[in-house]
């Protein structure tokens, strides 16, 4: 059971990987390029609500995946 869960294991990161580029891109910013370098004067702070907190914790959940995961990889 494990060596098939270890061959199937690079698969799983490969498709965790592609999940977690396609969340971060569609998450909703307000920063221009400068605020992403530690520039920019407003601060403006909003709460998620509806889809866009979903998909802020499945990206979450998706990132803890991914780790444990290589995690995982670098133990065998």
């Amino acid at each position: 059971m494990l060596t098939v869960i270890l061959n199937i294991l690079p698969y799983i990161q490969i498709f965790l990987a592609i999940l977690m580029v396609i969340l971060v891109l569609i998450q909703q910013t307000e920063s221009d390029a400068g605020g992403s370098f530690g520039g920019g004067a407003n601060a403006n702070f909003h709460t998620r609500r509806g889809g866009e907190k979903l998909i802020f914790y499945f990206t979450i959940i998706i990132s803890i995946l991914f780790v444990v995961s290589v995690l995982v990889d670098l133990w065998q």
